[in-house]
């Protein structure tokens, strides 16, 4: 063999070794960095905003944070003017008091000293009435003698059936003293100190909303008013963005569909740190297909249509912020294996 065949077949050699690595690392001969085994996708990051304002509207007496500063849950961040709305809180707690003053003379009922008096006036009125019905006897026993005028048998009877009308009253009278209120009194009662307890509520609720709390953790992307400023329940004082969730939006090809499901595990880096990896998983596929956006289309891509991906970062830091570009590496299982 001649030593310029042995150099042709050197080189067919190394020849075949080079394609051979070619084809194993491109996934045409299903290696383990394969498109067999693993999809890469793109897109970018998107963490969540919450437009914070008052719920009341009044005059902010303070803002404690400025733009960039971190916040836990429950943070102060600005507080309005509360001298009015205490104010209507007072008078709230006041009016309450006179209800529950009404009701409780409502359920107590009479007095004992009130029913004692009632008692006394049947009493009296019994006696004048005894009286007058004598008097009415002597006229009539006088008229029929002929030893009285008419008149006086008419005066004593008009006397007496008075009488007779003011026992009736004193008996009434007393009888309502010993049973105390009606019943439909005292139910219009408790309606009243629970109406009144409503507007304790609302005015204590509107106290406590002159204090504007974060509602999780995150970072004041805008200042928005200034201290002195009159706000309405529709202005926005603070941006915040929430440290969590943080999302990655990605779009999948319809081929690779069927190989994704909800839960599937998955690794995301950015182009800041591409060594750095933070795991994640897919929440949420998109039901509908739709054209691929602009932020993700290639030049293979500008006509097909792809299906929307919500990738949920399970440990998101500061190295991921909204609108940063990602790469997603999810593991896939072939289809039947």
């Amino acid at each position: 063999m001649t030593r310029r065949r042995l150099a042709a077949i050197a080189a067919a050699v190394v020849a075949l070794a080079g394609l051979a690595w070619w084809l194993v690392h491109t996934g045409r001969l299903g290696g383990g960095n394969s498109s067999r085994d693993a999809l890469t996708l793109y897109g970018n990051v998107d963490i969540r905003q919450v437009e914070l304002g008052f719920r009341v509207a009044g005059r902010l007496k303070s803002m404690l944070f400025e733009e960039g500063q971190a916040v836990t849950a429950g943070t102060l961040l600005a507080e309005l003017d509360p001298v009015t709305f205490e104010h209507d809180l007072q008078a709230a707690a006041a009016n309450l008091d006179q209800e529950e003053a009404r009701l409780k003379k409502l359920v107590t009922g009479s007095r004992r000293e009130e029913i004692l008096r009632g008692k006394a006036s049947v009493e009296e009125a019994t006696a004048s009435a005894k009286n007058a019905r004598l008097d009415l006897q002597r006229a009539q026993q006088l008229l029929a003698d002929g030893a009285t005028p008419r008149s006086t048998y008419d005066n004593a009877l008009a006397a007496s059936l008075q009488a007779d009308a003011r026992l009736a009253a004193a008996n009434e009278s007393y009888r309502l003293l010993v049973e105390g209120n009606r019943q439909e009194d005292i139910a219009a009662g408790r309606a009243a100190v629970l109406a009144a307890q409503a507007r304790v509520a609302a005015a204590r609720t509107a106290v406590e909303d002159t204090h504007l709390l974060a509602p999780s953790d995150g970072v004041i992307l805008s200042r928005v008013r200034e201290p002195g400023a009159i706000v309405s329940p529709v202005d926005i004082v603070y941006v915040l963005s929430l440290t969590r969730s943080v999302w990655v939006r990605a779009y999948v090809a319809e081929p690779q569909l069927g190989r994704l499901h909800p839960g599937m595990q998955v690794t995301v880096s950015s182009d800041a740190a591409p060594s750095r990896q933070v795991k994640g998983h897919i929440g949420f596929i998109s039901p509908t297909a739709e054209f691929t956006p602009k932020s993700v289309e290639t030049p293979e891509l500008r006509t097909d249509l792809v299906y929307r991906l919500r990738i949920i970062v399970d440990e998101p830091d500061q190295g991921l912020r909204q609108g940063m570009p990602v790469t997603v590496q999810i593991p896939l299982v072939a289809p039947g294996a």
